[in-house]
């Protein structure tokens, strides 16, 4: 705890010596983010929430983790280009830990090792907005999302009426893109569909040879809504990605080939009655993985999910209640056997947000689940958010968690131990947040804690003792003029078991940057990256420290007309030379050039 000391009293010098601002204080109050189970206002939230919108997110990268990786809190490591394995990370807790949806589906892998989704295969092209929630959510997000979620919105139209975008992209590494955006909305319906095709030859995922490894995939969202009265709706959403990534089996073969098949649908209905918004919604995803050179050839991990929630208005407190059933399956084959597993999970919860006064907000939340394997497990959540006055908010959380052990873990193929118990988990957060004329500032104290640890030795097994993640965000834009911004993010990390650190968790990690509308038309901006004290694997189990690193990047864009914006991105903008994991490569300076149209 005493490093943790140590940052607050940098953050609170921050906050008051510190102009940093955002471009967004002005309309902060107008944001509505999902902070709880229940939508609020982002600064009446307690929770720490982070959201990026699809603008964002392009001029940053075609890959999602690593547009994430400039969030406060948020770090990525690859096994190299677009397509090969990537793992996000939320205050040090990694993919298993973090919750992910798309369009309200639940798209982490129940086939994996440990349940996760791999972000190396999700690009930014055809998303709307990534909302980004830190700290044990499992009574918000489910079981897992002991780190945090991630609520993925693909895009939805904004005009009455017909519309769409278009986006062409070409690059380095002879990456192409293409994506089209078509929708239709009025005051009954809303209707969007969304079609990408990427294609790279990039870049050998490892440091052993030079033989590169390429991605193709072609990527499909579906969503439609009606109103068929004040009262009814009825909505339907469904996605496809469907892709072949080339990468390294090892140092001396470079034949590795996975074919990957991400399906989900969810229908919905929403109706008012009795003074309830009732809302009934069925979902099924399934993640199909054929690696045909493998002794393990074939991954099929499969979900069902019923859900009911119930919303009222009780005077200054809203209520959410509900239920839901999941069902997770995995079949894996390989030449000589099949391991066919599955566990359901029913679960009952209920949120309060009460609005105490005008400048106090409240929000509790509980979860119960019966998990087939392990019984009745209790989650829950309390969250506070307090106006200052004009300009400060206060926030604190505590919540509690859990992490059941994957099918893989429990039943095989790959180290399975069938004596594992879930891991359990609590957090606490405390943050501050001062707004100012030219934007704000905000700094956030953070600390988790998870029992019995699984891990992999020979075998999935459990670290005896508690595992802590502890540190502080800080974040602030600063508008110079009605042209400039700076902005800045800084985290520290202390992530370890019993003093021994947490692999690919940066202890610091730094990005500072200035935008700017050169001109009515122009428009760029430039930042830089440092990542420091990251360790890995050595010679398993052992771990070393990986070097440091800094990266630079930059943007340039525009407006050919009110409808046509033509861009330019450079990543690594000096060519360091870095790695996020042992052994694999990342990008070189890479140029990309696009054309992006609305109509």
């Amino acid at each position: 705890m005493k490093n943790i000391g140590i940052m607050a009293g940098a953050s609170v010098i921050a906050l008051i010596a510190g102009q940093a601002a955002a471009q967004d204080a002005f309309v902060l109050d107008e944001i509505v983010v999902d902070g709880g189970i229940l939508p609020s206002e982002a600064s009446r939230t307690g929770a720490t929430v982070e959201v990026v919108d699809g603008d964002e997110l392009s001029d940053l990268s075609l890959d999602t983790a690593t547009a994430l990786d400039a969030l406060p809190g948020v770090s990525f490591s690859s096994n190299g280009g677009l397509g090969t394995t990537s793992g996000l990370r939320i205050r040090g807790l990694g993919s298993s830990y973090i919750g992910v949806t798309v369009d309200g589906i639940d798209i982490t892998d129940p086939a994996g090792t440990q349940t996760g989704f791999d972000f190396g295969t999700f690009i930014t092209p055809g998303v709307d907005r990534i909302t980004v929630l830190k700290g044990p959510q499992s009574a918000v997000a489910g079981a897992s999302a002991v780190g945090g979620s991630v609520d993925i919105t693909t895009w939805r139209p904004e005009e009455l009426g017909f519309s769409g975008e278009a986006r062409a992209e070409a690059g380095s590494f002879d990456t192409y893109l293409g994506s089209v955006s078509l929708g239709y909305l009025d005051a009954q319906t809303e209707l969007a569909f969304t079609l990408t095709n990427v294609s790279t030859e990039g870049f050998s995922a490892r440091d052993s040879d030079t033989e590169a490894d390429g991605f193709d995939q072609v990527g499909m969202n579906l969503s439609v809504s009606h109103r068929f009265s004040d009262t009814v709706l009825l909505g339907f959403s469904a996605f496809r990605y469907d892709g072949v990534a080339e990468f390294d089996r090892s140092t001396s073969d470079e034949t590795g080939e996975l074919d990957k098949v991400q399906t989900g649908a969810r229908i919905f209905a929403e109706f008012d009655a009795g003074g309830i918004v009732h809302e009934l919604a069925y979902s099924r995803s399934e993640t199909d993985r054929l690696d045909p050179g493998a002794f393990t050839f074939s991954f099929l991990g499969e979900r069902e999910k019923l859900e009911y929630k119930g919303t009222a208005e009780l005077g200054n407190a809203t209520l959410a209640f509900g239920g839901d059933w999941i069902e997770e399956s995995a079949l894996v084959l390989d030449t000589l056997s099949t391991t066919d597993s599955d566990i359901t999970k029913a679960g009952l919860f209920g949120e309060v947000q009460y609005r105490a006064s005008d400048d106090l907000d409240l929000a509790f939340t509980l979860r119960y689940d019966d998990h087939s394997e392990f019984g009745g497990q209790l989650s829950g959540r309390a969250a506070l958010a307090w106006q200052v006055g004009d300009d400060v908010t206060i926030r604190a959380a505590a919540g509690t968690g859990y992490r059941p052990p994957s099918l893989n873990e429990l039943f095989g193929p790959f180290g399975a131990n069938p004596n594992l118990t879930p891991e359990q988990a609590r957090g606490l957060e405390l943050g501050v947040e001062r707004r100012f004329d030219r934007g704000f500032a905000r700094a956030t104290l953070f600390y988790n804690e998870i029992d019995d640890l699984i891990t992999f030795s020979g075998g999935y097994v459990q670290l005896p003792g508690t595992t802590v993640t502890q540190g502080v965000e800080l974040s602030g834009e600063y508008m110079v003029s009605d042209r400039v911004t700076l902005f800045g993010t800084y985290t520290f990390t202390d992530a370890a078991t019993e003093d021994a650190g947490l692999v690919r968790v940066p202890r610091h990690d730094a990005l500072l940057g200035v935008s700017a509308d050169i001109t009515d038309a122009l428009s760029g901006s430039v930042s830089v990256q440092h990542i420091s004290d990251l360790l890995d694997f050595t010679a398993f189990p052992d771990t070393g420290p990986l070097d440091d690193y800094t990266l630079a990047n930059a943007s340039i864009s525009y407006d050919v007309t009110d409808r046509v914006e033509a861009y330019a991105r450079v990543e690594n903008l000096f060519d360091e030379q870095y790695q996020t994991v042992r052994g694999y490569n990342a990008s070189d300076r890479a140029v990309y050039v696009g054309l992006r149209a609305a109509f």
